[in-house]
């Protein structure tokens, strides 16, 4: 049992090195060079598996685009998504319409670019957009998929789109 040097309050617990009930430190000497735990690289203290960064896409995982401050997205669970924007002269219309999010503007392609599901993995593909795709600051190549991950930012011409893997 130790007592604190600053209160005076017993401390029943070992390896403690600030008092539970003033925060003080409970050694009043400089000198005292306290060790480093040496933690395992696999070693996850919070018990927590994290998902940031993860390619692995669930059987039951949705997918969530956040665009600005508006509401999420949940992109349905298709083998490909295309991403665009409406207008009333093409034939052929995007499944996702950027056109609320101001896309016309921040020169988004009517057929701008692909999120394609194969088995467990999410691809992002340029769909030979005028302005470009970049994933991450990076500009993909028309027709090369690149594989996202969870929390990956991607610009649609200028219109920035975050992607998260829930579930």
């Amino acid at each position: 049992m130790k007592n604190c040097p600053y209160c005076g309050w017993s401390h029943v617990r070992e390896g403690l090195l600030f008092c539970e009930e003033c925060g003080q430190p409970l050694t009043t000497d400089a000198s005292v060079t306290l060790p480093t735990r040496d933690l395992k690289s696999s070693e996850n203290i919070n018990g927590a598996v994290p998902t940031w960064g993860t390619t692995t896409l669930s059987k039951d995982s949705t997918i969530v685009l956040h665009i600005g401050a508006s509401e999420p997205l949940t992109l349905p669970a298709e083998t490909e998504t295309i991403l665009g924007r409406r207008d009333g002269a093409s034939v052929r219309l995007p499944d996702l319409d950027l056109t609320p999010y101001g896309a016309l503007e921040k020169g988004v392609s009517r057929i701008h670019a692909s999120i394609q599901r194969k088995d467990d993995t999410l691809m992002l593909v340029d769909m030979g957009s005028s302005n470009g795709t970049h994933l991450n600051g990076q500009r993909l190549v028309a027709e090369q998929p690149r594989v996202l991950r969870d929390g990956d930012e991607i610009r649609l011409g200028k219109l920035t789109v975050f992607i998260y893997f829930k579930g």
